[in-house]
């Protein structure tokens, strides 16, 4: 004899999704109310750009490459084992060193890349690449 009902065994195979249905609601309403609203609605006047170029660092050390690949420190011409040399004492020097790479426009991209290079072998991290406005020719 069965002690056990029908009913029991059914009910428990069933999985009631309404308290789910109940945390999903909640979990977006909170997203809905958290999020913050986008705003444009409001007609704006926006500030332009300035074209003021901006200040090279005050300790700046300048990197030039000629279009003709010619390599110059500080306007000192030298060769990229020597500007390696040079870039690795003046940064034992001034560990806050500054270098501002200056290419010219027709220089191949390799010979800036190969500065590039020596500039990491160098451990310098402040780096900047000086460029003109393109409005100035």
């Amino acid at each position: 004899m069965r002690r056990c009902s029908k009913s029991v065994h059914h009910s428990l195979s069933e999985l009631n999704i309404t308290p789910l249905l109940d945390l999903a609601f909640v979990l977006l309403v909170i997203f809905i109310i958290t999020t913050t609203p986008i705003v444009n609605d409001l007609s704006l006047n926006l500030p332009t750009a300035s074209q003021k170029q901006k200040e090279p660092p005050r300790k700046a050390n300048y990197v030039t490459v000629e279009a003709d690949g010619a390599l110059h420190l500080n306007k000192k011409p030298v060769n990229l084992e020597q500007m390696l040399q040079e870039l690795v004492q003046l940064r034992v020097d001034d560990p806050d060193l500054n270098v501002i790479v200056r290419g010219d426009s027709k220089t191949k991209y390799g010979l800036v890349l190969d500065v590039m290079d020596a500039l990491q072998q160098a451990n310098i991290v402040k780096v900047d690449l000086a460029t003109e406005p393109r409005g100035k020719k």
